[in-house]
Formats: C-alpha cells, sequence, structure tokens
C-alpha cells in the first residue's frame, strides 16, 4: 500500500537551517485546511527544535501557493467557515520565535501571499507575482491580507491591490515593499541568507523580531521602552559576551543561543 506523501516536505540542507517545501503541486499548492495545519505543526515543531535556527517556507520551483482552496468554501456558510478556526494555524507562523523566510517561484495569490507575508523576509523569484484576488471570488482576505498588506506597502498601494485584485510581478513587490529581494533563484538565494542568520546569536536574532513585532502597533515611547527593556535584556546572555569578546580579540564568535 502506498503512503499519501507528505503535505510538507521537511529536509536540511544546511546546518541550523530548516527547508519547508508546500506539496500539493497538483493544485499549485492551494491551502487546504490539512496542508495548513500540517505547516503549522511542522513550523512549531521547529521552533522547539534547538538545532533549527532558520526556516525557509517555499512551495519549490513553480508555485509557491495559488490561495485557499476554494473547493472547500464554495458552500460554506459564516459558521462553518468561522468553526474552521484556521486563525490558529496562521497564529504558530506569525508567533514563531525563530527567523521564516518566504522563497516565492511563480504565483503567490491570496492565502499564498499571506503566508508570504507572516515570515521576516521575503525572497521573491523572477517569475513571482503576488496578489490579493478574492474580491473576484466575492470574498475579501481572511488571515491578514488587509492588514498585513497595509502595513507592508501603505494604504494606497494596498487599496490598489486589494480593490481591484490586480498582480505585481517581483521587481513591482520589491519596488512597493511586498519583497525583501529579487532573485534569479529564490530558493537558493534563500538558502545563502538562512546560513548567515543562521550563524548570528539566536537570542539577538529572537528579540529583534519580538520587537519589531510587538512595538509596530504602540505609540513610539512605548515601542522605544519595549527596546530598549530587550536591549537591556541580552547583557545577560552568553552570546552577548562571547560575541563582543570576539570582536574585540579580532575573531569569529561562536554562538550558542544562551
Amino acid at each position: 500500500m502506498t503512503e499519501p506523501a507528505a503535505l510538507v516536505h521537511l529536509t536540511r540542507p544546511l546546518a541550523g537551517v530548516a527547508l519547508l517545501t508546500l506539496n500539493r503541486p497538483e493544485v499549485r499548492n492551494a491551502l487546504n485546511l490539512p496542508l495548513r495545519a500540517e505547516l503549522a505543526r511542522v513550523v512549531g515543531s521547529l521552533e522547539a527544535c534547538d538545532e533549527t535556527r532558520v526556516i525557509i517556507i517555499t512551495g519549490g520551483k513553480q508555485v509557491f501557493a495559488a490561495g485557499a482552496d476554494v473547493a472547500e468554501l464554495v458552500d460554506a456558510s459564516p459558521l462553518q467557515v468561522q468553526q474552521r478556526r484556521v486563525e490558529r494555524y496562521w497564529q504558530v507562523l506569525g508567533r514563531c520565535r525563530k527567523p521564516l523566510l518566504a522563497a516565492v517561484n511563480g504565483l503567490a495569490l491570496g492565502g499564498g501571499c499571506e503566508l508570504a507575508m507572516h515570515c521576516d523576509l521575503i525572497i521573491a523569484g523572477a517569475s513571482a507575482r503576488f496578489a490579493q484576488p478574492e474580491v473576484c471570488l466575492g470574498i475579501m482576505p481572511g488571515a491578514g491580507g488587509t492588514q498585513r498588506l497595509l502595513r507592508a506597502v501603505g494604504k494606497f498601494q494596498a487599496m490598489r491591490l486589494l480593490l481591484t485584485g490586480c498582480s505585481v510581478d517581483a521587481r513591482e513587490a520589491l519596488a512597493i515593499g511586498l519583497a525583501s529581494e529579487v532573485a534569479d533563484e529564490a530558493i537558493a538565494r534563500a538558502l545563502q541568507l538562512a546560513s548567515e542568520l543562521a550563524a548570528l546569536p539566536p537570542l539577538a536574532l529572537e528579540q529583534i523580531k519580538a520587537v519589531v513585532r510587538d512595538g509596530a502597533d504602540l505609540p513610539l515611547e512605548q515601542a522605544l521602552a519595549l527596546e530598549r527593556h530587550a536591549f537591556q535584556l541580552l547583557f545577560d546572555s552568553h552570546d552577548q559576551k562571547a560575541g563582543m569578546r570576539a570582536f574585540l580579540d579580532k575573531r569569529t564568535a561562536e554562538y550558542q543561543g544562551r
């Protein structure tokens, strides 16, 4: 009997780096409930793994994710949509303490674009296209597409994408703030970045992520206080001492995440 294919392929191509590949190619990685649940489970497991320092999410070389699985939703009632509780899966990604990188080739539509925006860095391949086309199906984004997009690109670009459902290519995504970089080989570039991040002090990366995330919606003075507190806490870490001593000794530090 043939075992069912894993919805998320996990590989470890480099020390400290986990590469997750969405695996529903027959439907362009449409995000059905089992795929969302499995992705959240794997990310949660990797977050708790000391050997994993950076996580990359990709859909492979052809497509990132073409959005929600419409077949699951076409006849759903408001109550049934609520009972799906998809926010519990997205929250695992949004609150992940470790750096998340999206390596985007091909389409990142609807939920696929939202998935990319849950990551800390978006590496757009030459073929990448981003859109929030939910309006064309009589609905709207429901997993951060309005709020995360607004915060990434500003009101007027967000409104253009949300109200029209139009798509942007990799270069335009970079220009408006929806991508971190454009690369000919998105996965290769993401692996290079992940390797660089994996060599850095994990606690400092964690605090940077937390302060940027939690401070974004605070008044400036409160956000600055959050930053100062995190900055001060890091002076109680082994890695702070190791990093500063290595700098003074003109050698490379080895960080232990403590």
